[in-house]
């Protein structure tokens, strides 16, 4: 005899209204919640809007506003630095920076002064100094900053030649650009402030322009590199000669200098020997018979001298020995 489960089956439970009304009103609490706060980083500036008018301006923080849509906020990074880039595009900015294979020459193609064509690649930052400006005054922002900035450096490159634009005149450009920029934004009233304009690469275009552009920089280069090795000759031909004539001109001072003591002192002794010639004049006149021998004779050596009015031999040097060696 088989066996059958008669006990009665379970009912699903009903929600009752109560419990309804409780979700509903969990819900409606968690949505005001979630709704009436919002949170401002340190970086940023909120606008608040109720029903799309605005209100007032929020500072980093929390702060409560109107629930369900009634006020919104919309935060703008005002301490941040933006950055717009001009003919070229930056796939991974940070450590390694790699340029996009894509090239963007209606931004970067430009016709400078002389009416050469050149490459102009450039970067702008910039920040948010007012956040009103920049949510109300003006509608597609982005595209005006491009439109601005890609003007004024047109306008720039176009008043120069392309040897000032690669060269001289670059950072004149960054500077000037920095401040029409400026002038321009605070005209539409965008609300930004320019902080730097950098131009990154200035080339003339791909193809016979550019290699006849390289051509003439080698050249210059050639033109600077001779430049130098003639400087450098002179620096070291010029110093040498300034040394071997002053070392001739400080000879020559000695030398001037050497002879004229030497005519002093003989100016001397030729006074002292005609005092004492006027004191006695025999005595001199034999003594200086005597040392003109002495000097004619000093380095001569068997000399004999003859005494033309006795018609013989007087040796002076033989009597000069013999008393030498009978001294001895």
């Amino acid at each position: 005899m088989s066996e059958r489960d008669v006990s009665p089956g379970r009912t699903p439970r009903r929600l009752t209204p109560r419990a309804i009304i409780i979700v509903v009103l969990v819900i409606l609490l968690l949505i005001t919640v979630f709704s009436s706060f919002f949170v401002v980083d340190p970086q940023e500036t909120a606008a608040v809007l109720r029903f799309g008018r605005f209100i007032r301006m929020a500072e980093p923080g929390l702060h409560f506003k109107l629930p369900f849509g009634i006020e919104k906020n919309y935060n703008v990074p005002t301490q941040v630095v933006l950055k717009d880039e001009f003919g070229f595009r930056t796939e991974r900015p940070g450590i390694t920076t790699i340029r996009a294979a894509q090239d963007f020459p209606g931004e970067s193609i430009m016709l400078t002064g002389d009416l050469n064509i050149v490459d102009v690649e450039w970067i702008i930052q910039y920040r948010i100094v007012d956040a009103f400006n920049w949510l109300f005054k003006v509608q597609e922002k982005e595209k005006t900053i491009r439109d601005i900035s890609q003007s004024v450096i047109n306008q720039l490159v176009g008043d120069r030649a392309i040897f000032d634009v690669i060269g001289a005149e670059r950072a004149n450009i960054e500077t000037q650009g920095q401040d029409h920029m400026n002038r321009l934004f605070d005209k539409y009233e965008l609300g930004i402030r320019v902080t730097t304009v950098k131009l990154q690469n200035i080339v003339p275009p791909a193809g016979p322009v550019q290699e006849a552009f390289e051509d003439v920089n080698k050249a210059i280069q050639d033109r600077s590199r001779l430049i130098n090795e003639g400087q450098e000759a002179y620096n070291q031909a010029i110093p040498r000669a300034k040394g071997q004539a002053e070392q001739l001109v400080q000879e020559a001072e000695g030398y001037a200098v050497e002879r004229v003591n030497k005519a002093e002192g003989d100016v001397a002794r030729f006074s002292r020997v005609l005092t004492e010639y006027n004191r006695s004049p025999g005595v001199t006149r034999t003594r200086l018979y005597y040392e003109m021998f002495e000097e004619v004779f000093k380095d001569a050596e068997n000399v004999d001298l003859i005494d033309k009015n006795l018609q013989n031999f007087i040796p002076f040097k033989a009597l000069e020995s013999s008393s030498a060696g009978g001294a001895q």
